[in-house]
């Protein structure tokens, strides 16, 4: 049975170091698009040497830079075909802003497991601490396993955020660039749906797709940008869901509302009749 719930309900995995360095946060800040105009200050500010700014989204990635194998999804209770999964939503919380290098620990849970009838869902949180044990960041992460459902589980609630009903205050443009998933994959996701035309294809995609992960850090820096003066330190928390594939190449618009204190998105490929890529956009300012 790929998907156990009595068995991932609850288990804990990992207890993971790692480390990062001013390095990483570049490249992880250059496959998202930093330096496209190598002389504006604010894009310099995520590119200079020994202090890059560090978007809370290099928290979901910062483990992951030595990996040079495609990952697998092989938690307790949960054994599932790579080809099968998406990744449905991300969170990421920071209670200060993430220093440009150091080293920590994190640790993984399994905290939901919801059965949508020819699908599974599973939620993980994880909790990133350094190594005198103050927190640095916390994940939270969904995947949507395709033909895994039908375990007997629960469905689970519905936890979309709708857009407001009324024009965006901020519209921002987003290229991406024909290599940029080549780019991305560097920062440790080594999943072939990224690159391998073949496996592409095997996965139902005519070619292959950007990371998700990938279009979620470029809006959380275009909101950053657009929105809080390029200051990463602003941000508590940022969140969205994962409605639809980015093919790299395509230019990308985001819808921003500020709403109640926070700046709400949903970011869409105009190219392909603005099919929605992302929904549920939710930064949360400090």
């Amino acid at each position: 049975m790929p998907i156990n719930p009595d068995v991932a309900l609850g288990a804990e995995f990992g207890d993971v170091e790692f480390s990062w360095t001013a390095s990483n946060v570049q490249l992880y800040n250059l496959a998202l698009g930093a330096g496209a105009d190598p002389l504006n200050p604010r894009e310099l500010s995520y590119v200079i040497d020994h202090k890059p700014q560090v978007l809370p989204t290099f928290g979901c990635v910062a483990a992951s830079f030595n990996d040079i194998e495609p990952p697998k999804v092989n938690w307790p209770g949960v054994d599932i075909d790579l080809a099968k999964i998406l990744h449905a939503s991300e969170q990421v919380a920071v209670p200060a802003p993430l220093p440009p290098s150091g080293s920590a620990r994190a640790v993984s849970r399994i905290v939901e497991v919801w059965d949508k009838g020819k699908a599974a869902v599973v939620v993980l949180e994880t909790s990133v601490t350094a190594l005198d044990g103050s927190p640095l960041w916390t994940q939270r992460r969904s995947i949507f396993a395709r033909g895994e459902g039908g375990f007997g589980g629960e469905r689970g609630p519905s936890t979309a955020t709708a857009a407001p009903e009324r024009a965006p205050d901020v519209e921002l443009e987003m290229p991406t660039l024909p290599q940029q998933a080549l780019l991305y994959r560097l920062c440790g996701d080594r999943n072939p749906l990224h690159s391998d035309p073949e496996f592409a294809a095997a996965a139902g995609f005519p070619k292959p797709i950007l990371h998700g992960l990938c279009t979620f850090g470029m809006t959380c820096k275009a909101i950053v940008d657009a929105c809080l003066d390029s200051d990463v330190s602003r941000v508590a928390s940022y969140g969205a869901r994962f409605a639809g594939v980015v093919f790299p190449g395509e230019t990308l618009v985001a819808s921003v509302w500020k709403e109640d204190g926070r700046l709400l998105a949903s970011v869409v490929a105009p190219g392909r009749e603005n099919a929605v890529v992302l929904s549920g956009v939710e930064l949360v300012p400090a």
